[in-house]
């Protein structure tokens, strides 16, 4: 075993399914390259576990690119782990040292139950977007969409908000699991767009009431989600996303 290989303690929540209770289980990773990430030390740890008949541990993945916000996991307290604007599958183990014990817990929200292990339930987000993350109104081709001029500050906030990835690490990093950043993300970057004006009043008013519906907390102005989020969205989108919907709330949704 090469001299820079590390030997970590894991701690590690472990539930079999929804009903269960779950609870936190030791479980030894010898021999971790600093150079794996996150993700392909847990795939190792699972080797492992496989190979002695035991049942790998359940966690979401799919592009471990950082795009899909898929590998929800709060790592020693903290949504994605120690890194600052970096994803659980973008951390690398160079993070850790020799002899650290990490501790590894899925989300935590009663509006994300967790299904297994470190996996959770994320519906509730695609049913906040399915209520009215969306244009539906004619814009026309891709062309005429071109055609219309943009100011570059407008452009800017609007491709600023629309870098969520839906991965729910503001929920899990807020005292209150609010999904004010993740939602006030999706409208804004519909607000600042032509495009997103002929429902505007509309969306707020139903992304807003399918959020709250969905059992999320309200916003404090903690700021913590901006500090857990992967890609930096600004607590701006929630300020800009409370002003549509009391504009909304006044005019009506038409």
């Amino acid at each position: 075993m090469s001299s820079n290989h590390m030997n970590l303690k894991l701690k590690i929540w472990r539930q079999k399914n929804i009903a269960a209770p779950g609870g936190l289980v030791d479980i030894d990773a010898p021999g971790i390259s600093p150079d794996m990430s996150f993700l392909e030390m847990l795939d190792t740890v699972n080797e492992r576990l496989q190979e002695k008949g035991e049942e790998p541990i359940a966690f979401d993945h799919d592009c471990r690119e950082g795009i899909c916000g898929m590998c929800s996991l709060v790592i020693d307290g903290r949504p994605h782990g120690k890194e600052d604007r970096t994803t659980t599958c973008q951390l690398h183990m160079r993070k850790y040292a020799d002899g650290d014990t990490i501790t590894i817990e899925p989300w935590r929200a009663s509006a994300f139950p967790v299904i297994r292990d470190l996996v959770v339930d994320r519906g509730a987000f695609d049913r906040i977007m399915a209520s009215g993350g969306f244009v539906s109104v004619r814009t026309g081709g891709a062309p005429d969409a071109n055609a219309v001029p943009i100011s570059k500050h407008e452009a800017d906030a609007s491709m600023d908000a629309a870098q969520c990835i839906g991965c729910g690490a503001c929920v899990a990093a807020c005292k209150n699991a609010s999904a004010m950043l993740f939602v006030g993300a999706k409208v804004s970057q519909y607000a600042h767009l032509p495009q997103g004006q002929p429902e505007r009043n509309k969306r707020a008013l139903a992304m807003v009431a399918q959020m709250d519906k969905e059992g999320f907390g309200a916003c404090t102005n903690l700021q913590e989600c901006e500090a857990a989020c992967p890609k930096g969205i600004s607590v701006r989108v929630i300020a800009e996303m409370n002003r549509d919907f009391l504009r909304a709330s006044l005019l009506g949704a038409e």
